[in-house]
C-alpha cells in the first residue's frame, strides 16, 4: 500500500510589519522572486504532499493566482485577524476528500528553506506519535532580561526547544483545538500550543536549524544564501 498523501495549509494573511514597508513580507523579493513562491515550491516538491491551501488576507492584492505547482493543486482561502483564525479557515476550506482523521501539515509562508528530508522525517515520526512538529533543542545560553535589557538571571535550557514548521496534526483534532482557542479568546503562537492547551503532547522532531523564519530585513540575505546553497536539491 502506498503511503498516504497530506495537504499543507500555508497561512499567509499576515503583514510582516517588522520588515517595514507597505508590501507584506511574503511577497518581498528573495533571490529575484517573491518569498512565498520559494516556500510553496519547496513544499510542492515533496512527494508526500498532495496539495497546498494558501490562506490570504481579505485585502490581498499581491497573490499571483498560482493554481498548480509541480502538478499539485494550489487552493486559497481568506484568513482572519490572528494566525490561529487563518489556519482554522484553511482547515475548513480543505477539499472534502480530506477526512477528519487525516493528518494535515501547517507551514509558515516565511520559511522557504525547509528541507525535504525534514518534511519526510516529520511525517514518518509524527504519524506514529499522533502529531508533532519540527524543532531544535535550545543550544545557546538563555538569559532573562528586565525592561531595560539588563540580564537578571541565566535560565536553564534543559528540555527547551525552538519550534519550527511544518507542524502536523489530524484535521479534526487541530480544528477542534483552534475553535476552542477562538472561543476562549486565547492567544497562541503556533498550532502545537493550541494542541497542548487541548491536552495533547505533540512530538518534537529535530530538524535542521537552517529552517529559518524570515522575520527581519537581515533574514532575507541569510535566506538567499541558504537557498543558493541548496539550489536544485531543496535540501
Amino acid at each position: 500500500m502506498s503511503a498516504p498523501l497530506l495537504w499543507c495549509v500555508v497561512p499567509a494573511a499576515g503583514r510582516g510589519t517588522r520588515v517595514g514597508g507597505d508590501c507584506p513580507k511574503q511577497y518581498l523579493p528573495l533571490a529575484g522572486r517573491p518569498l512565498i513562491e520559494h516556500t510553496l515550491e519547496r513544499l510542492a516538491a515533496h512527494p508526500r504532499i498532495a496539495g497546498l491551501m494558501v490562506v490570504l488576507g481579505a485585502a490581498d492584492t499581491h497573490w499571483p493566482g498560482v493554481a498548480t505547482l509541480n502538478g499539485k493543486p494550489v487552493l486559497t482561502a481568506i484568513g482572519g485577524a490572528e494566525r490561529s483564525d487563518s489556519v482554522l479557515a484553511g482547515l475548513d476550506a480543505l477539499p472534502a476528500g480530506v477526512a477528519a482523521g487525516d493528518f494535515v501539515l501547517v507551514h509558515d509562508a516565511a520559511r522557504p528553506c525547509v528541507r525535504q528530508a525534514d518534511i519526510g522525517k516529520l511525517i514518518e515520526q509524527a504519524t506514529a506519535a499522533g502529531g508533532g512538529l519540527l524543532g531544535a533543542p535550545l543550544r545557546d545560553t538563555l538569559k532573562r532580561a528586565d525592561s531595560a535589557a539588563r540580564s537578571l538571571a541565566t535560565e536553564p535550557r534543559d528540555g527547551r526547544w525552538r519550534a519550527f514548521t511544518p507542524q502536523m496534526f489530524r484535521r479534526a483534532e487541530l480544528t477542534s483545538a483552534l475553535r476552542d482557542v477562538s472561543r476562549r479568546k486565547l492567544a497562541v503562537s503556533d498550532e502545537a500550543m493550541a494542541m497542548e492547551l487541548a491536552g495533547f503532547a505533540p512530538l518534537l522532531v529535530e530538524g535542521a536549524e537552517d529552517n529559518i523564519k524570515v522575520t527581519t530585513a537581515a533574514d532575507f540575505a541569510l535566506a538567499e544564501f541558504l537557498l543558493i546553497r541548496t539550489a536544485g536539491s531543496c535540501g
